[in-house]
């Protein structure tokens, strides 16, 4: 994984996820994660995300749900297939900045304290999931446990990235992803 800089700061963006081969001439499938989804494409060569390789977009196209995209220099099936579940990335200053006050890169969150209204430590934001309903932090208790919260103004009302946090107000029946039915 890149380093983060001083200001806490990915350095790099995860835009895309690579998946299954499709057909035999080094096609994948891959999802985007961009807002625009084609924009993917556009950010030049993609890198994985030890940083070891470069992917250059050869062409992509849209089919139902995600993109079948053809990289350089991946001619069959069997090396398309072992570039599956392989996240790529950008340089974030390859990114347009946001301009939106409630608007933010997954990349951006990761790693934020997260406190109650109180100002009490709740623990860590560690993932930003999005299971097709809206986006959902994934947040690490102090305690170890892990709280699935809705990235939503009520439950998120405040976000201070220059300190680090945010302030959330976790609804009384928010589930922990340990917690069973």
């Amino acid at each position: 994984m890149a380093a983060r800089p001083k200001d806490g700061r990915e350095t790099r963006v995860c835009v895309a996820q690579i998946g299954a081969a499709h057909g035999l001439k080094g096609e994948v499938r891959l999802r985007s994660f961009t807002q625009e989804p084609s924009d993917f494409a556009t950010y030049g060569a993609l890198e994985t995300e030890d940083g070891a390789r470069r992917l250059e977009v050869e062409n992509a196209r849209f089919a139902k749900d995600h993109f079948v995209a053809k990289f350089v220099g991946i001619d069959d099936r069997d090396t398309a297939e072992a570039l599956r579940n392989v996240n790529l990335y950008v340089e974030r200053t390859k990114l347009p900045d946001v301009e939106e006050d409630d608007t933010f890169y997954h990349a951006d969150l990761v790693g934020l304290s997260a406190v109650a209204r109180d100002k009490s430590a709740v623990g860590e934001v560690v993932a930003v999931q999005n299971f097709g309903a809206g986006d959902i932090l994934e947040i690490r208790r102090t305690d170890g446990s892990t709280l699935m919260l809705p990235f939503t103004e009520a439950a998120v009302p405040q976000i201070d990235l220059a300190a680090g946090t945010i302030v959330i107000d976790p609804p009384r029946d928010a589930p922990d992803s340990e917690a069973g039915p």
